[in-house]
This record gives C-alpha cells, structure tokens and sequence, in this order.
C-alpha cells in the first residue's frame, strides 16, 4: 500500500485498489462471499488467504482504497464506526492511561469512553480542542496517551486546527485522532496535517447511501497498523464482505456528492441565518463561525451538515424535527437523502447530564441531494 499517488482524487476513488478481475474480466471487484480458501498444501496460502476474518480480497480491496484516498500507510474496514473506534483505544491505550476528548464529542463515542473504557481502566478528560490553549493546558497538568479530535464535531460542527493540535499532541508524547467522518477524506486530509489516525464511520459519507454500516482507521505508521491488525483479527469485528462492496460502490462517486452536499448546506445555511424562528446557525462555511478561518485552511469545502437554534427552545426544535416533509426524521448522516434530527434526545442522548451535553434548542441537519430550492421549502414551511 503507497501512502503517495500521482493520480487525482476521483481517479483514486474509482480504481485505487479496483482492478478488473484477472479471470473475467470484470471491471467491478467480486464479492467475495466465502469465509475459508483452499490451502496448496499445509501453510501454502493462496495470496496469503486462509480465513476472512483475517483477510478477504474486497474488504482489502476497500482497505486500498481507503489508504489511496486519505494518504496512509494501511487501512483497516470494521462492521462499524463504534467497531473501529474500540479497536483503536484499546490498541493503543492500556489500564491506567488517559486520553483527551472533544467537549462536544460525538455521544457514541462518549458512551464507549465513559461506560466501556473507564471501567476498564481508561480516563478521559473533555476538553475544547478547537482551542489549543486548552489542549496544551490539559497535557500539561496530566500527560494523555492520545487526543481524540473530531473536526467538524458532532453536532455543535466545532473546528479543530489539526496541524496544531498535532504539534501540541506530538510534543508531549501523546497520538493525536481525528475522526475524519463529517468532512470525508475528499474534503480534509487530516493525516497530511500530522495526524496519526484517521477514524471513519463508513456508514456516513463514504458509503453515502443509507444502506451499509462500515467503519474504518487509516494509520500513518505501519508498527501501530500492524498491532491494530492484529487485534481486529484476534476480536472479529470485520467488515463482511458485501459491506465493503457497498462501501467501495459508494465512494466512486464521493466527490461529486460531496460537491452537491456542500453547496446545499451553504445554501440552506444562509436561508436559516435570515430566518426569524432561528437564534444562531452552525456551519463553518458561514464567515461569522469561530472556526471558518481554520477551515479555509485545511479544507477543501464545509460539509453537508448544518445545525441550527431554534429561538421557541427545545419543544419548538422537537416539533420543527417533526413538521418536514423532505428532511426525514432518523438518525445518521451523509446519505442521498435529507434528514433532520433533535441530538439532544437522539443522536447525543446518551451525554444528557454530562459535561457533553448538547442544547436543547439544537436541530442538526444532514443535506442531501434533493432539489435544493425544494429543501428549502420544506424548511421554511417547518419553521413557519
């Protein structure tokens, strides 16, 4: 697996791991729908496949992809997002260590730190990584093993500088993540930036569809790859084979969805700030956001997702949620379709009482893409 490619993103995306089939032909890579192969003779492995928990030609056909598009060194697929995330922590994190995580962390990841991991001998620490004061202030008073980054956060779409948080992460020891789901890596590139980890939810924007859960790390350095492969093997939490076919199927046409997502949410972003029912709109790629300045510099567009205040409070935000016609109530993001949801009872139910917890007020949308001036519509008229 090459960490560097001459060729462009869309070229990537569509052929990076994807050769036709050297038996028919066929210019989509089969599923590979087996779990065991013929061994030529004891030990005698056929392209190293014995078993696919440890190895199937299209989740590794999905795993080179994934190196080609966010500059690795190896890629790892896992059933899902919350799969690969465990994987990382308890990889790279022993009993007795401690980590650093957003303030307004994604509440999935909350829920794994703080009712799976504390108990196992892990502690945290929130912090507001979109400020590298406080980064650097939290190591100094406690050294982490790793700094957990997400930027855009989930759902409050805070902005973290990697470049520098990387530097601060590096400087005193510690590993910095970045869960790269919201922006994908058509957008941000946070290991050319320093990180050490990229973390994806699979399900969101690179499989783009609604239709396939997935997760996936994509690693810098080949030693900690290697230990991380070792213990997806050893624990099982593998990507199936039909799920990496969905997966690659999705992100062929990421660019050109990311392209349709970002222009929408703009839109739909500038209709809301003018809105008379909305008290604040959060989208980095509105000039007047904390953090639009950083994410100029890092990203090549602002996302699909734009989150809003309602000025009624949260039972006018709950009732909002359920007035749309074309934004559908559910949780998730980054498919075809336009969703809106109310966090602090769905998605980030689980940080309620902590020092995560979201507004009440909040309404996070996930823009699709549908016809925008009908988006549009079904806003106002939801909003009255």
């Amino acid at each position: 697996m090459q960490r560097h490619n001459p060729d462009g993103f869309d070229t990537l995306a569509i052929h990076a791991g994807q050769e036709p089939d050297p038996l028919t032909g066929a210019v989509i890579p089969p599923i590979y729908q087996v779990s065991t192969y013929k061994q030529d003779g004891v030990g005698g492995l056929r392209s190293g496949y014995e078993y696919s928990r440890t190895a199937n030609p299209t989740r590794r056909a999905l795993e080179e992809c994934l190196v080609a598009l966010e500059g690795g060194t190896q890629a790892l697929a896992f059933a899902s997002g919350m799969a690969a995330e465990d994987a990382l922590l308890r990889t790279a994190c022993a009993p007795g260590d401690h980590v650093l995580i957003p303030h307004d962390a994604y509440g999935g990841t909350y829920r794994l730190i703080d009712k799976v991991l504390q108990p196992w001998g892990l502690s945290y620490q929130p912090v507001p990584v979109s400020d590298p004061a406080a980064v650097r202030e939290a190591l100094a008073s406690r050294p982490a093993r790793l700094v957990w980054a997400e930027t855009p956060t989930n759902p409050l779409l805070s902005i973290a500088d990697i470049s520098v948080l990387a530097q601060i992460a590096h400087d005193s020891g510690a590993l910095l993540v970045v869960d790269n789901t919201f922006a994908s890596p058509y957008l941000q590139q946070p290991l050319a930036l320093g990180a050490d980890v990229v973390v994806h939810s699979t399900t969101k924007y690179l499989g783009g569809h609604s239709d396939v859960l997935g997760g996936a790390l994509v690693i810098a350095d080949a030693g900690l790859g290697d230990r991380l492969a070792f213990h997806q093997n050893a624990t099982g939490a593998v990507a199936g084979p039909f799920d990496s076919w969905l997966t690659l199927r999705g992100i062929k046409t990421l660019g050109v969805r990311m392209d349709r997502h970002c222009g929408s949410a703009a839109r739909v972003a500038d209709m809301l700030v003018s809105h008379p029912a909305v008290a604040e709109v959060l989208y980095p790629g509105l000039a007047t956001h904390p953090g639009h300045e950083v994410a100029v510099k890092q990203m090549h567009g602002f996302g699909g997702i734009v989150s809003f205040r309602v000025r009624g409070g949260e039972a006018e935000a709950v009732a909002i949620c359920g007035r749309t016609r074309l934004f559908t109530l559910g949780e998730s993001l980054g498919g075809v379709e336009s969703l809106i949801e109310h966090p602090g009872r769905m998605t980030h139910a689980s940080v309620s009482g902590s020092a995560l917890e979201v507004p009440g007020d909040l309404v996070r949308l996930s823009v699709g893409l549908e016809t925008c001036d009908d988006l549009l519509e079904d806003l106002r008229s939801a909003l009255g």
